[in-house]
């Protein structure tokens, strides 16, 4: 299995993504993120990988990949589509110096899924600035 890491351009926050991708699977499903080059491994990418998102600096949300496919852009330039899972699972978020295109993440590298039971504690309630900045600091 393996991972891809994807920064959220424009995006503020988890709520911000949730609700640009509830706007394009209604208009134009299945949900799919598109992208120029097809990945080499994406058979491993395929066996159980997510697309990690990258929003404002910190790694903070994933989504199950379901398939990976040729496709074209609205100006009918060839390029690649992650097909999504429309979940989007929050995570624990970890710091994430900006790149170009995409990264493959092994299991490893990847954060962890947000525990409900953290949750349930209230951190959910902070503004996702200040929980970064906490996480950074290792006071959450």
């Amino acid at each position: 299995m393996l991972h891809i890491a994807k920064l959220a351009v424009g995006v503020r926050d988890i709520d911000h993504i949730r609700a640009l991708q509830a706007e394009r699977l209604r208009t134009s499903p299945p949900l799919r993120h598109r992208t120029r080059n097809f990945p080499r491994r994406g058979n491993e990418v395929l066996d159980g990988g997510s697309l990690y998102w990258v929003i404002s600096g910190s790694m903070l949300a994933r989504q199950r990949i379901l398939d990976i496919v040729e496709d074209r852009r609205d100006d009918q330039t060839p390029c690649t589509s992650f097909i999504l899972d429309p979940g989007l699972v929050p995570l624990i978020g970890r710091p994430t110096r900006p790149f170009q295109g995409w990264r493959y993440l092994s299991p490893e590298a990847a954060p962890a899924d947000l525990d409900r039971s953290v949750m349930a504690m209230g951190e959910d309630e902070l503004p996702p600035v200040l929980r970064r900045e906490l996480r950074a600091l290792c006071l959450i």
